[in-house]
């Protein structure tokens, strides 16, 4: 209908007689603006008359231009009006956002001043008493500070003993079983832009502490050039109606879909890099890092989804885990437990599981378990591996991708629950666990 108007008004502004030799154009101009050209061949006139004429005939094709764009803008807009409500809700996005910028504004002012502190210290590195040199000089390499860069570490064999957190997860068996059942996926939000097509969400199974609560979810939507930003929600409910109570700029970018909250931590691997980090919730900056041992990363061996999945953290009963792989291993699995402190590793474990063979993985009760497809609605929860007894074995517990599109699945000990990011959907599953003689 707009077209027709359109070429009625052209019409009249230019008296042309003979329609039939009129022609429309629409094309770029060298700036990449579009621009319409009107031709319209005079049926009576060989030649234009004067340039006043052509003048105002220039100064009606700009004003036809001008109703054109009034016309495609108004065919761009919705239907009919916003009601109150809806408006009222875009002025309060606005005002988020707005305080939002400002909680940016105000975290790259602290970047800053951090950076140069920091630059302060190393220009005026701290001498240490004599007696803490001499104890250092007898004990080099066995602090965790000291040994990051050049302590040999082997997946096969244990190099450090248990730190008592662990221990005590260790002792802790209640509940534990092998995985036996998991439920019809629950919706509870929906990401509204491509960087939330892959992402992660999750919610501490350990007491986070302050000023975080038990209930408060985590959520990084994951696509971009540059992973950094970090929101925080009271509680599920608020997460579905998309107001975040908090919003933290990571320091150091990260890589993919393989991070995990724990005891009011984040542990994620640094972009591009094998190296892992822990992030303190709570103090805002990073406590530990490490790199695990001869780790493939940045694509050498994801999950069959890709997305750079080569290093995968996970938390269970049990405590914190890396799932990832070496040139050693060929692209199979390796299972290592995580001191939470220090990112060190305690124990590691070479499964038979290629890695590129299965879409994504988790760990329950010590006990490693697969999913088969990423892309099939309906696919199996297909291969497990059994730390315990160092047995893998196959399994058939199905398991539904609703939206198609599975990158991310993690283990919640306390809720009992796998929460998984779906093609923009962050979904829960309730799982069953089964008593087995071989428990741990």
């Amino acid at each position: 209908m707009w077209t027709r108007v359109m070429l009625f008004n052209f019409c009249l502004l230019v008296n042309v007689q003979g329609q039939e030799r009129a022609s429309f154009r629409r094309t770029d101009d060298r700036y990449g603006r579009c621009q319409y050209t009107f031709t319209v061949d005079s049926p009576v006139e060989p030649s234009c008359p004067s340039t006043m004429e052509a003048e105002n005939l220039s100064a009606r094709v700009m004003l036809l231009e001008a109703v054109v764009s009034r016309v495609l803008g108004a065919e761009a807009a919705p239907e009919t009006a916003r009601t109150p409500a809806e408006m009222e809700e875009i002025r309060q996005l606005l005002r988020d956002k707005d305080q939002l910028d400002g909680q940016v504004k105000e975290l790259q002012r602290q970047v800053e001043e951090l950076m140069i502190e920091t630059e302060k210290l190393r220009e005026k590195p701290c001498s240490l008493p004599p007696d803490t040199e001499d104890s250092l000089s007898t004990n080099r390499g066995s602090g965790p500070a000291l040994s990051g860069e050049f302590q040999e570490m082997k997946a096969e064999v244990s190099e450090v003993s248990v730190p008592p957190k662990v221990q005590e997860n260790l002792k802790d068996n209640a509940g534990c079983g092998e995985l036996v059942s998991v439920s019809e996926p629950e919706t509870h939000q929906k990401a509204n832009s491509i960087t939330g097509k892959y992402g992660i969400w999750f919610q501490d199974p350990e007491s986070p502490g302050a000023p975080y609560g038990p209930d408060t979810v985590w959520r990084i939507d994951t696509v971009g050039s540059e992973v950094r930003e970090l929101y925080a929600y009271e509680n599920l409910e608020q997460l579905a109606r998309g107001y975040p109570t908090k919003f933290l700029l990571l320091p150091e970018s990260m890589e993919s879909t393989g991070a995990t909250v724990y005891h009011g931590s984040l542990y994620y691997q640094r972009k591009q890099s094998p190296t892992l980090l822990r992030y303190d919730l709570a103090a805002e900056n990073i406590v530990a890092r490490r790199e695990l041992p001869h780790p493939g990363f940045h694509g050498q061996y994801p999950y069959s989804w890709g997305g750079y999945t080569d290093i995968d953290l996970a938390v269970d009963e049990k405590g914190l885990w890396a799932i990832y792989s070496t040139e050693k291993a060929r692209g199979a699995i390796i299972i290592s437990q995580l001191d939470p402190e220090n990112l060190r590793v305690i124990r590691s474990w070479e499964t038979n599981i290629q890695k590129n063979k299965v879409a994504n993985a988790f760990m329950v009760c010590g006990r490693l378990y697969t999913v088969a497809s990423y892309r099939a609605n309906n696919t199996t929860i297909n291969l497990t591996f059994d730390t315990a007894s160092g047995q893998s074995k196959a399994v058939d517990v199905p398991f539904r991708n609703r939206y198609g599109y599975n990158s991310m699945i993690d283990y919640n000990a306390a809720r009992r629950k796998l929460y998984s990011w779906d093609n923009f959907h962050m979904v829960t599953y309730d799982v069953k666990l089964a008593k087995t003689s071989s428990s741990h």
